[in-house]
């Protein structure tokens, strides 16, 4: 079953998979469904959000390296407005 896998990275794990290339995604205050048709990985740099899901609730914050996984699906609770950089795999 998909889900939600999050971990700390060093600035040299940060470094070396590039993320600082990689695309800006931001958004506001919202609460909304999202499903996943390919695996995304993504740093957070600002916000504070619930991710919802039938295995239970991943609180997301700042310095947080996420990966949800394909076939994931979510409700994202978006509770200070997010900032990640994303790319999808």
């Amino acid at each position: 079953m998909a889900t939600v896998k999050i971990k700390q990275l060093t600035e040299d794990e940060i470094a070396q998979k590039g993320i600082r290339s990689w695309p800006v995604w931001e958004k506001e205050i919202s609460r909304f469904s999202w499903s996943y048709d390919s695996t995304e990985q993504c740093y957070i740099l600002e916000g504070d959000v619930v991710i919802e899901t039938e295995n239970g609730n991943f609180t997301l914050k700042p310095g947080d390296f996420v990966t949800f996984e394909k076939g994931l699906e979510c409700i994202w609770d978006i509770r200070s407005a997010v900032k990640k950089h994303y790319n999808f795999s």
